[in-house]
């Protein structure tokens, strides 16, 4: 049987006071390993070493004392390397080895077999497709959709609040029928299929016992097997009252639901919103309050706050104020933030592990993109980000196989309203890979950029975006891909490079489309849009500086993943929402509802 051929990516040799040099010696290949700081000796190879697994041995030349003299001597000595701990401990990927004093580590690639030099019976068996799924597949298959209920009187703003938060254009909330047909009814927006409303009537008099129906829905959903079924969190919505007017802010069935609430609703998680609260910041000014912002937090604390804490007999709530009025919007990102984290305390039992509930209420909010990002780099963490350069998960599969996989798991975070599938198209795919494909090409411009792009040099368009009649983008999508996309994971050089930098660039491209179509509640994607959120981030110092960033990165054995640290230090990089802000203000002009071919 022919030896299988391996890829040594790393040396290090610790312990050796006396030594002068090592060579790592593969066949005929000679290669000095350099000492660094410390007396260690280590090598990291960007160009992986492949050789047979018979072929590895070192050359240690140490400093030795002449037998009854004062005097030394340089011998050279042979480290062999066996074939049988090559060919079974690099299986688990790194081989550690004593030699007299000296501490062996070498790091490998996974095993490859060259299907020119070794016989068909010797080939390891073909990749499953089954074995390479999105991990969002199984997530979104456990919890399909976010489940949430809405309490609140008649003119609370819940319907606004609804549709900004989770990016729709009309969301249908209770009418005049019986508060209990409607608190069951699962409202779902075609908008947005990834959250369902329950919606509530408040506990005005007119309603009479409505709080035992909410209390009784709540513990029902609780009881719910399933963790879709279950209820994920609670959203009590009181407009914000002027006490002068003569308005307040519980009725007597709401001070009902409260003194109980403790018990219906358990561990829920529940944030009381104050709706309307820039009728509070108007009266605050025509009072002639000298600080209107001020005046209207002390106000708020004093008549809103703190009466709901003594019915619920607690020093402290979750709450926010929300405007939703379009000249002093405010509070939808506090809101959004406060419930993803309460929902992920909730519902996560596994530390390093995605629930499927966090996952969902991350996807279905279209308002704070560092939720979606904090989410795609959870999903990441959990299976195909980890160990790029080595990872099992990718054996026998095509790059193209590879990236598609994770294509598919950042794109489901963030959950457009792209019923054309243009973000899965074969075209945008072909963009991404096209765009990654010479992150390891030095060029000049790359030499001198290292650092995140100014805010004033995010684009270098000859022709500014706002003005073009017809998006250009720099490849042709759908056209024959590079090659590389052909070859096998395991076979290609640097391949955690253009993994990382299609995460990243990827991530980038949709935060930016995100910008552009935040506003457009209920409008389908467009390729428009996405071309020119795509060329944007291409032609800019954004990118460059990302790609020569990955190309300086350096990654030896350690106890942790820094590739895994690197990609999440990118993607959330200072600046990065200024380089955002400055793409989005380039073209807010472009009517993005007009649609256009991937390539005219």
């Amino acid at each position: 049987m022919t030896p299988r051929s391996q890829q040594l990516s790393y040396i290090e040799l610790r312990g050796g006071k006396d030594i002068e040099s090592i060579d790592l010696v593969l066949g005929d290949l000679r290669c000095p390993i350099p000492r660094q700081e410390g007396g260690t000796f280590s090598e990291h190879f960007e160009e992986r070493l492949t050789f047979a697994a018979d072929q590895l041995s070192l050359e240690v030349r140490r400093r030795k004392k002449v037998l009854f003299g004062s005097s030394s001597a340089t011998v050279s000595e042979t480290v062999t390397i066996s074939s049988a701990d090559v060919q079974s401990r690099s299986e688990r990927q790194v081989i550690k080895k004593r030699w007299g004093k000296l501490d062996i580590t070498l790091q490998f690639s996974p095993q490859f077999v060259s299907a020119a030099t070794v016989p068909s019976d010797d080939l390891p068996p073909p990749a499953n497709p089954e074995t390479l799924t999105p991990t969002t597949e199984e997530l979104i298959k456990q919890c399909p959709r976010f489940r949430i209920l809405v309490v609140g009187k008649t003119g609370a703003g819940k319907s606004s609040l609804i549709n900004r938060i989770f990016g729709v254009e009309a969301a249908h909330v209770a009418d005049n029928r019986p508060g209990k047909a409607v608190i069951e009814e699962e409202l779902i927006s075609p908008q947005n299929d990834r959250f369902i409303l329950h919606d509530s009537r408040g506990f005005e008099p007119a309603e009479g016992s409505n709080y035992d129906t909410v209390k009784s829905f709540i513990e029902t959903r609780k009881k719910m097997p399933h963790i879709k079924d279950q209820l994920h969190a609670v959203w009590l919505c009181f407009p914000v009252p002027i006490i002068e007017f003569g308005e307040r802010l519980l009725e007597e069935g709401a001070e009902t639901f409260l003194e109980q609430s403790s018990e219906a609703l358990g561990n829920t998680p529940t944030v009381v919103v104050f709706t309307k609260y820039d009728n509070l910041i108007a009266y605050m000014q025509v009072a002639g309050e000298e600080d209107p912002e001020a005046g209207a937090k002390r106000y708020l604390q004093k008549y809103c706050v703190k009466p709901i804490q003594e019915f619920l007999k607690v020093k402290d709530i979750l709450h926010v104020a929300i405007s939703s009025n379009r000249m002093c919007e405010r509070g939808h990102d506090e809101l959004t933030n406060l419930t993803y984290e309460r929902v992920s305390e909730s519902f996560t039992s596994q530390p390093n592990m995605v629930s499927p509930v966090p996952f969902a209420a991350a996807g279905a909010q279209r308002m704070v993109p560092r939720v979606k990002i904090e989410s795609s780099i959870n999903v990441g963490k959990q299976r195909y980000w980890r160990a790029l350069a080595t990872s099992t998960n990718f054996w026998g599969f095509t790059m193209l196989d590879c990236l598609g996989v994770i294509h598919t798991d950042i794109t489901s975070v963030w959950n457009f309203y792209d019923p054309s599938a243009y973000l899965s198209s074969k075209e945008f795919r072909d963009l991404m890979v096209n765009m990654v494909g010479n992150v390891d090409a030095l060029t000049e411009s790359s030499r001198t950029s290292t650092h995140l792009a100014r805010s004033d040099t995010i684009s270098g368009n000859a022709i500014p975006l706002m003005t073009a009649m017809v998006v250009i983008l720099p490849f042709i999508a759908g056209l024959a891909l590079v090659q590389w996309v052909n070859e096998s994971y395991q076979r290609l050089q640097n391949v955690h490079q253009k993994f990382m930098a299609y995460i990243v660039d990827l991530t980038h491209i949709l935060e930016i489309l995100f910008a552009l179509t935040g506003d457009k509640k209920g409008k389908k994607l467009t390729r428009r849009a996405i071309k020119l959120a795509f060329t944007a981030y291409y032609e800019s110092s954004w990118m460059r500086n990302v790609h020569a960033s990955i190309r300086q990165f350096k990654h030896t054995i350690t106890d942790h993943d820094i590739i895994l640290e690197k990609i999440e230090a990118l993607v959330l990089a200072s600046g990065r929402e200024t380089c955002v802000a400055n793409v989005v203000e380039q073209i807010q002009s472009v009517d993005l509802e007009q649609d256009e071919e991937w390539h005219t």
